[in-house]
């Protein structure tokens, strides 16, 4: 194909706009149609917003701290601060106005590049016309690739519906107005886990609801493990083994809402002030016109594609959440770029998911990279495994970090690193040299002959690696 083609990508998220600045690069005139804002809901509704209030509740569990490391905290008349306080409010307007000057910034990062931006919704006609509505009107934009990015908006259940008020789901968080007294949280994965640990910190009683019998039950075991240690620590009640049957609204004799009621699988009730629905997600792929165009879905509605992001409609691509592949934003994106260089003839390497990092955003946080444990023990594999306790690092020591570890598995024989995961603050920039060992396949003699500054948290990861070193 000619490189200056014309591209239209449906949705401006991280999978949408990452491409369109690879298309832009290599030559095509590019349209991206976006019915909400660009940066998707990764920027506006999901991912930007909940790290940076996350973050908030990690400054004021750094301000706990304090005491532990010799700094008291007192007030104008030279009481001792026993709590720091949120308030919401402000805490959720810098949150929004974090998330709209990211979008902005990817907007004139767009425009720089020549990338047009129609807001609206789409619908493929064929695989060479995509319809864009705006209002009332409606216009046809003539394509040669075509791609669908359009996420994925949260699950609701038939038993427990959201108003935003007091039934809320995770976009509808940031319009509170003052912190929960007591908020639910449904949902013991990756969404749910952080919340319930940010609303924590920020002053709120959480109670989490989990269905299984560990909180984040698809990452590492010894990782979950701590998480869930540190949650009880701090006072949340974890209810494991609980699943809900229904949320609804508590209203008094005059109907006025005073809080809600979560009914349990076996009979119990959880009374609390709010509930946090936190329980998965849906694709937004009907009303696109897929099953028309000849676009195969799964059951679930997501877009089935291969490794470079092609669906079952030449010409037609798609990345991101609505695919189903892997629910995260630099898997998007990557998705997006592989589909741009594949379709406009430039160099690609098919996705490989063996060599994406993830990260949790708790706190300690826990990221990971590679084979997994379970995945190992799974398939027979033969492995070592390092654990290193973070508690022993100096520099941890100095932080006050007590919580966390590095762990490494290696191939036995040759060393290998095959995965790692680590758990700590930041592990999300912890993890990056344990990413380039497992791409490029590095053994643990030669990740552990690489200096590290002292004192550090990397120090950890080294050492870590050379714990594993063969002696026969």
């Amino acid at each position: 194909m000619n490189a200056r083609g014309r591209v239209v990508i449906v949705g401006g998220g991280p999978g949408g706009y990452e491409a369109a600045l690879v298309a832009a690069h290599l030559g095509a005139e590019v349209t991206i149609v976006e019915r909400d804002g660009l940066g998707g809901a990764a920027v506006l509704t999901d991912c930007v917003p909940s790290k940076t209030l996350i973050a908030t509740a990690d400054y004021m569990s750094g301000i706990a701290l304090a005491p532990e490391l010799g700094v008291d905290l007192r007030d104008e008349e030279g009481d001792a601060i026993a709590h720091a306080r949120a308030d919401l409010p402000r805490v959720n307007q810098r949150v929004l106005d974090l998330a709209l000057a990211q979008s902005s910034d990817i907007a004139r990062r767009l425009d720089e590049v020549g990338v047009r931006v129609l807001p609206g919704e789409a619908h493929l006609i064929d695989a060479q016309t995509v319809r864009v509505r705006s209002g009332d009107d409606e216009s046809d934009l003539p394509a040669d690739v075509i791609l669908l990015a359009t996420g994925a908006s949260p699950r609701v259940m038939p038993t427990a519906q959201p108003d935003g008020e007091r039934i809320l789901t995770w976009q509808q968080i940031y319009g509170l107005a003052e912190l929960p007294e007591h908020l639910i949280v449904v949902g013991s994965g990756v969404t749910g886990a952080e919340l319930a640990q940010a609303y924590l910190g920020l002053g709120a009683r959480v109670t989490l609801v989990s269905s299984r019998d560990q909180v984040l039950p698809g990452e590492d075991t010894d990782a979950a493990a701590v998480i869930e240690d540190v949650f009880t620590k701090r006072g949340m009640t974890v209810l494991s083994r609980s699943r809900m049957e229904a949320t609804e609204v508590v209203r008094d004799t005059a109907g006025v809402a005073t809080g809600v009621a979560v009914t349990l699988t076996d009979g119990r009730v959880v009374e609390g002030s709010h509930a946090l629905l936190a329980v998965g997600s849906v694709p937004q792929t009907a009303g696109l016109g897929l099953a028309e165009v000849g676009v195969q879905t799964a059951e679930s509605g997501h877009i089935l594609i291969d490794r470079v992001s092609r669906t079952s409609v030449r010409g037609v691509y798609a990345a991101g959440d609505c695919t189903g592949v892997l629910p995260l934003a630099s898997v998007a994106a990557m998705q997006g770029r592989i589909a741009m260089a594949h379709a406009l003839g430039d160099a690609v390497s098919p996705l490989s998911l063996d060599v994406v990092s993830a990260n949790i955003f708790t706190d300690p946080e826990i990221a990971a990279v590679g084979l997994s444990q379970k995945d190992a023990d799974a398939k027979g594999l033969s492995i070592d495994v390092g654990i290193l306790p973070l508690s022993r690092n100096p520099r941890a020591k100095m932080l006050g970090i007590t919580d966390g570890f590095v762990k490494f598995l290696a191939e036995k024989g040759s060393g290998t690193v095959l995965g790692g995961v680590v758990v700590a603050p930041r592990a999300s920039e912890l993890i990056f040299p344990v990413t380039l060992a497992v791409a490029h396949r590095l053994n643990v003699d030669q990740l552990a002959s690489a200096f590290t500054v002292y004192p550090s948290l990397t120090g950890s990861i080294a050492e870590a690696a050379r714990r594993l070193h063969a002696t026969d």
